[in-house]
């Protein structure tokens, strides 16, 4: 499989290429030249199969020639190495729980698949390091960073949002050490991935070997396929439709289920449920896509303004009104999160972060419009990574699970800077 850019001006690119430059040299991002819908009969015998064959049948595909089969079956259960529970909420709600890996965040996924797929490509280049630069709203760079803690031949820088990211998100992006290295922002996170972003297209940092962890790269973005084949497995003997809400930020985890209905996979709809920073909501009321500053916001993991992965669902439809076929977009308020925070809990006693409750709320303002279908919104973080406003909400104690007590106690080490050229003066200065 081939890779094009989205720009359109750039070669294309196997998934090595693609995953180690992160983005294309036109600024264009990776997306597959084409792929095959998946063997029906694979998909009528999924719900026999473990979650590492039915994730090796559907990223092998997109990896081809890259990683021979065998190593990339070891990459996929060792990425996979947690469970995935699907929760009924109520008779026709479910959510699916993706925060059972070893930083409590959906991204552990896509991260530890990209870790080890960069470990396999640098296995024989001994002097020369590959140099991972990432964005975080949240969440991605504690996955990233646990994920790529200790890989060879590989260094972690991961910039973050001074003051946006909750304390627990700041303790397990700061506090590993070795080969990771976090940078501290006065800004948002659009700020920190305009920064990236403008890294990656500087000719004097390319001798640095730059890619990046998030998902804009095609290996961060596309084993977040996984998630909805998992959930279909499961529900399959239900014999209803399904709808996806997906509490969405940068639209990388939805464009990736939406990858994996054009692979076949029958899925109903999706609804990409936002918080305030509603700039695609209001591409789909306007027709007019207008990126503009994040504002901050209890699920802090989706405050992105200019979400980087629109533009790859956009290339999945021919027009926006195809799009509308499958997909729908509505944002909601900080208040509405927290009634619906409290309203999941008093129906079914489940504690869900502020992401999930999102998600929540767009399959109840939507499930009118499909009686017969069953609703599933991702629970994208533990509830304790959002511990303050979680506990004040709905005036419970949450108990610390082993994977947050193991970084909680831990000093936070960070470095502090403004702007772009204070980046590139530490890139180029890091020894």
């Amino acid at each position: 499989m081939k890779y094009l850019s989205l720009n359109h001006k750039a070669p294309k690119a196997n998934f090595e290429e693609a995953t180690v430059n992160g983005i294309a040299p036109d600024k264009g991002l990776y997306f597959p030249e084409s792929f095959v819908p998946l063997d029906k009969l694979m998909l009528e015998t999924i719900d026999l199969m473990t979650k590492e064959q039915i994730a090796y049948e559907v990223i092998r595909q997109f990896v081809t020639d890259s990683i021979p089969k065998e190593e990339l079956r070891k990459i996929v259960a060792e990425t996979l190495n947690f469970d995935f529970p699907l929760i009924q909420i109520n008779e026709n709600t479910y959510t699916l729980e993706l925060f059972h890996g070893p930083t409590m965040a959906f991204k552990d996924v896509g991260a530890r698949f990209m870790a080890r797929c960069l470990g396999y490509f640098n296995r024989n280049k001994k002097n020369q390091k590959i140099r991972v630069l990432v964005a975080t709203s949240g969440d991605t760079g504690g996955a990233v960073a646990h994920g790529f803690l200790g890989v060879e031949g590989v260094e972690v820088v991961i910039l973050y949002p001074s003051g946006k990211v909750s304390t627990i998100q700041e303790k397990q992006l700061t506090t590993l050490g070795k080969n990771i290295t976090a940078l501290k922002v006065d800004g948002t996170f659009d700020d920190c991935q305009a920064m990236v972003k403008k890294a990656f297209l500087d000719e004097e940092l390319k001798e640095f070997n730059l890619t990046s962890a998030n998902s804009i790269n095609v290996a961060r973005w596309l084993p977040q396929m996984f998630y909805y084949f998992f959930a279909y497995s499961e529900l399959k003997k239900l014999k209803k439709k399904l709808v996806f809400s997906v509490p969405s930020g940068n639209f990388g985890n939805i464009c990736a289920g939406m990858l994996a209905k054009k692979l076949g996979l029958p899925i109903e709809f999706f609804i990409a449920s936002t918080n305030i920073n509603d700039t695609v909501p209001q591409f789909l009321k306007t027709g007019n896509y207008q990126a503009k500053a994040s504002s901050a916001t209890i699920s802090n993991a989706m405050d992105v303004g200019d979400p980087s992965n629109f533009i790859r669902i956009q290339a999945l439809y021919n027009t926006t009104e195809d799009l509308k076929n499958d997909f729908s977009a509505l944002s909601f308020t900080d208040k509405e999160t927290k009634k619906a925070m409290k309203d999941i809990y008093k129906q079914s006693n489940y504690i869900a972060d502020p992401h999930g409750a999102v998600g929540y709320l767009g399959w109840q303002k939507s499930k009118d419009q499909f009686p017969d279908a069953v609703g599933v919104f991702l629970e994208t973080a533990h509830p304790v990574k959002f511990l303050d406003t979680v506990e004040e909400t709905l005036e419970v104690k949450i108990q610390i699970p082993k994977q947050i007590k193991e970084v909680i106690n831990k000093e936070k080490k960070s470095v502090q800077i403004k702007n772009y050229e204070q980046l590139k003066d530490f890139l180029q200065n890091k020894k």
